[in-house]
């Protein structure tokens, strides 16, 4: 998902009235059906109101068929099974909503083919964090992975993403640096700002990535400037650069079947960068916007309001890599991977 303002802004706002106190606990049938009610009546309204593709959605019939089935649920929680109906009906793939720590979203057909290999599925089992290292003594290897964050205010993000900047600047050490991999491999998504303040020097000072409206029209511009991340001309978090750029530099992007939301529009920030190679397999093609709008309960909604472009307003439904490679991974031995030896033989190259 993209928890962010980057892939996913977030509504500040609060609807008056409701708390986690306001949920009535009775068991008896009428107060279960006025919280239900009241929960439904506002997710309806908040999908109606910003919901990307709410002009084709039969509003009438699906709010019709959902209060009917609703007066089968026994409890609040019990009923917020059909929200999953809900969603899937209105083809709603990229949104979430949550309630206590708990997610409901979409269903997802099985796939008859795995789309990860076993090398993939073992390490993303261990919940990768960021890597920063240096392959055989001249290639910078950063794997950036997903980065789930639900307090999304300008001091908590910037307090993520300086120690995660200063981890990849500390490289710059290095003189004889022949290219940087950055690994999106592992990347499905949360909030892509500590991710793109974090590659700041990779990417430098300018537009990374646009937001599109239901036509595909640029609405909004996200940049970067001197350490500074910016929605339009706010600032929605900041790092302390240090040294050089390296906005020059050979970069080889590595994506995967799993990259998804916050990595994906991390791929699509360095779509238009000169000395630039795009490695590996498509995106798993989640690339359009979240808002966070909040529900009653202490509920809120991830929902899907926009397309993510790149820095010229180009909307990919997918990303598809230059050098295309599939389930050739090897993590235990980043030298033996062959997403890596092909971005050395690009950095190598002349």
């Amino acid at each position: 998902m993209k928890a962010s303002i980057s892939a996913l802004l977030f509504f500040t706002g609060i609807i008056s009235g409701f708390c986690q106190t306001d949920l009535i606990k009775s068991d008896r049938s009428d107060k279960i059906a006025d919280s239900t009610n009241v929960f439904y009546k506002e997710l309806f309204k908040a999908l109606k109101r910003g919901y990307l593709h709410r002009n084709s959605v039969d509003w009438k019939t699906i709010e019709r068929d959902t209060y009917l089935k609703l007066g089968s649920y026994h409890s609040f929680r019990a009923s917020l099974q059909e929200v999953t109906n809900v969603l899937d009906r209105i083809e709603a793939n990229h949104c979430q909503v949550y309630h206590n720590g708990v997610k409901y979203t979409t269903t997802r057909k099985a796939s008859s083919k795995q789309p990860y290999s076993d090398e993939w599925k073992s390490k993303y089992d261990t919940g990768p964090a960021l890597e920063v290292k240096l392959l055989a003594g001249k290639y910078a290897y950063i794997l950036m992975p997903r980065m789930i964050v639900f307090d999304n205010s300008p001091e908590n993000l910037s307090k993520i993403a300086q120690p995660l900047y200063e981890q990849i600047a500390r490289l710059k050490i290095h003189d004889n640096i022949a290219g940087w991999i950055v690994d999106l491999r592992f990347n499905t998504g949360g909030n892509s700002a500590p991710m793109l303040l974090a590659l700041y020097d990779l990417l430098g000072n300018g537009i990374v990535w646009t937001g599109l409206n239901e036509n595909r029209k640029v609405v909004a511009e996200y940049k970067l400037v001197n350490g500074s991340y910016f929605y339009n001309s706010k600032e929605i978090a900041a790092i302390k650069p240090e040294g050089r750029l390296l906005d020059k530099a050979k970069v080889a992007l590595i994506t995967g079947a799993m990259t998804a939301s916050s990595g994906e529009v991390t791929a699509l920030s360095f779509k238009g960068r000169d000395n630039t190679l795009f490695i590996g397999e498509k995106t798993a093609g989640y690339t359009t916007s979240n808002v966070n709008w909040p529900l009653p309960y202490d509920s809120f909604i991830a929902m899907t309001t926009g397309y993510d472009g790149d820095r010229s307003g180009t909307y990919y439904a997918r990303i598809e890599p230059e050098v295309p490679l599939s389930k050739n991974d090897d993590f235990k031995d980043l030298m033996s991977d062959a997403n890596v030896q092909q971005a050395i033989r690009f950095f190598n190259a002349r």
